[in-house]
Parts: structure tokens; C-alpha cells; sequence
């Protein structure tokens, strides 16, 4: 697969790094200035492991709690996308701790619509493997609502192809903030029998 991707001609950054230890707190995850990738998930983080149990969002091919391989171990917002989501609602600003974003990157234009496969690879070597679109869901949009309870209109909406992407680590190493991010697709093309 990696001699089919293709470099982005530009770079984006790494603005934030957020990690939350424990599960148990909530979404709202603690900034911090640099994070280690490994092949279990961000050191530290709740979100690791190679594996998870399955959730609704795979209730279509597997029974809730079935052990499935863990494809979300990082979630990735664009500073960008927040603040459209932002306007849209109508409030000052969505904090990524609220959304529970792990890394939070700046000059990836429309970050939400890499395709699945892109890789996401930092000066350290370490790099992440993109899933899917993180869609958005009814966790955060509570979490906004405690800091500003009369949106104009709700996250879930308002956050719609813009709710950032989850995705695996491929390379393991030491990650930023101010780190440069290097931005690798697959190729693009539509299966003609969907």
C-alpha cells in the first residue's frame, strides 16, 4: 500500500496534544506538550490498546462488545474545522478537550475528508493510519451544552464532515506541539458498484 501514496504538497502542524488516562472521568481529555506513539495507542491515553470492544457504530456487523481491532486510537480535529463548528453553532469557540480530541493540527485544508488510508507522518518518524471520519455523536454535543447550553444550532449538525477522523498508529515515536505534519493519500477513485 505505501508505494501507492502520494505525498500533499504542503504541510499541515501540530497545534495540540490532548490525553485523558482514565475512561471513567469522561471525553474531556488534558493538554499536554508532547506524546509518545506507540503500537498500542498514545502512552497514558484511554483510548489505547491493539484491541476494543465493539460499539454502535459497528452494531451493522458485529454484536455490541465483540473484540475488534482498535482503528480508533488517536482522534484528529483541525483547528480550522472547530471554529467552523463554532460558527455554526453560534458560540464563541469548541474546545478539542470538550470533543475529546487527542491531536489537534492547523494547514490541513477540509482535514475531515482525508480518505481513509491517508497517513499523517511527523518529524520523528512516528505516523498514524487513518480510519474513518470521526462522526459526530451525542458525547460531545452534552459536554458543549454544559458550557453553552442555548446553541443556535446543535454539534451534531453543526459538526457534520467536519468532526475530525480517527485512526491507528503505523509507526511508533514522539509527537510535538509545533511539530511539522506530512501528509500522505491513497489513490482516489470511487468503487463503481456501491
Amino acid at each position: 500500500m505505501s508505494e501507492l501514496l502520494e505525498k500533499l504538497p504542503f504541510q499541515g502542524e501540530a497545534v495540540s496534544l490532548l490525553v485523558n488516562p482514565d475512561r471513567e472521568t469522561g471525553l474531556e481529555k488534558q493538554p499536554v506538550e508532547e506524546v509518545k506513539l506507540l503500537f498500542t495507542g498514545i502512552a497514558g491515553d484511554c483510548h489505547g490498546g491493539l484491541t476494543r470492544s465493539s460499539d454502535s457504530r459497528m452494531l451493522k456487523q458485529y454484536r455490541r462488545g465483540t473484540t475488534v481491532r482498535n482503528a480508533r486510537q488517536v482522534s484528529i480535529l483541525s483547528v480550522e474545522e472547530l471554529e467552523d463548528i463554532a460558527t455554526s453553532m453560534g458560540i464563541p469557540q469548541v474546545k478539542p478537550e470538550w470533543v475529546g480530541a487527542n491531536l489537534v493540527t492547523r494547514g490541513i485544508p477540509d482535514l475531515t475528508l482525508l480518505p481513509p488510508s491517508s497517513r499523517l507522518q511527523f518529524p520523528s518518524g512516528a505516523m498514524i493510519a487513518i480510519d474513518i471520519e470521526n462522526v459526530p455523536c451525542r458525547y460531545p454535543a452534552a459536554l458543549i451544552d454544559k458550557y453553552h447550553p442555548d446553541p443556535k444550532t446543535g454539534f451534531v449538525k453543526s459538526a457534520k464532515n467536519k468532526r475530525g477522523l480517527v485512526g491507528w498508529i503505523e509507526a511508533e515515536g514522539v509527537v510535538r506541539c509545533g511539530d511539522a505534519i506530512t501528509i500522505w493519500i491513497p489513490p482516489q477513485r470511487i468503487y463503481p458498484h456501491a
